[in-house]
């Protein structure tokens, strides 16, 4: 417990923006350690004092998240968790993120999706099922409204949202799918994500829609691109990592952050290094 915290909530609670500033600054300066004692000031009476300190919390905390997922990032091995480093991903984008609460909900909807291709014999009868559900039944969409937003890319975002982009909707399919038994891959086609299970294509941001091979086709055509056997290869861990980066950075590029966005260059070249070397 800080030792005089009566002081502390005074100061912070002080009418001079300066004083609040160079408060915060110090306590921020303390690092992990004090994480404890600002939970516990945080759980006072004063609301702007509350405020203020969740603010230093979430700046500590973001610290230990770029740190956390930079370190991934330089030593990214086939048997990292990509579920894993997609949470350390947006804490470190959004410090003070739940994604805990990710977790469980995901694991909550693998259960029913378990329960509900139980009966299922084939792989498109498991498809239909399962993007009827997170599709039909939980409403995940294409975020077409907001595109090029942040949020499209962090995870625990796109489990509130109930939306996304092609990317993030398909690891949400992958997700739920490994909990449910039902293996399903992404496939990193040039301008758009898709999934497969067994021998079927769908498209998760377009409400699960299978996918034929013309229809695979059409969609590199808009690319003015002709469709190889290459382009059906399962993305990698690593692939689907740097793509997610990728459309960050782009966001950002558009919203001209260039703090993230060189931060996001950074862990995209630990990826690269990583690649390279491994």
């Amino acid at each position: 417990m800080f030792a005089q915290k009566e002081a502390l909530v005074k100061l912070l609670g002080d009418d001079d923006p300066e004083t609040v500033r160079l408060v915060k600054e110090q306590l921020a300066a303390a690092g992990e350690e004090s994480l404890a004692d600002l939970r516990d000031l945080v759980a006072g009476d004063d609301a702007r004092v509350s405020g203020h300190v969740r603010e230093v919390i979430n700046q500590i905390s973001g610290r230990e998240a770029v740190g956390e997922f930079s370190l991934l990032c330089h030593f990214f091995g086939d048997g990292i968790d990509l579920e894993a480093s997609c949470l350390a991903l947006a804490r470190a984008i959004e410090p003070g993120v739940c994604t805990r609460s990710c977790g469980h909900r995901l694991n909550h909807w693998g259960r029913l999706a378990l329960a509900k291709i139980a009966g299922a014999v084939s792989n498109r009868e498991r498809v239909v099922i399962l993007t009827g559900f997170l599709a039909g039944e939980l409403g995940f969409h294409g975020n077409t409204d907001r595109y090029y937003a942040e949020e499209n890319s962090l995870l625990p975002r796109v489990v509130a949202m109930r939306a996304g982009i092609p990317l993030t909707l398909t690891l949400l399919y992958m997700m739920v799918g490994s909990r449910a038994a039902m293996k399903i891959d992404g496939i990193n086609l040039p301008g758009h994500f898709i999934a497969r299970h067994g021998e079927i294509f769908f498209d998760p941001f377009h409400g699960g829609r299978i996918l034929s091979r013309r229809d695979v086709e059409d969609i590199l055509l808009r690319q003015g691109l002709e469709l190889r056997d290459c382009h059906f290869q399962t993305a990698t861990p690593r692939q689907i990592l740097l793509r997610m980066l990728a459309n960050l950075r782009y966001v950002y590029d558009l919203n001209g952050e260039q703090n993230k966005r060189e931060l996001v260059r950074a862990w995209m070249n630990a990826l690269n290094a990583g690649h390279r070397t491994g």
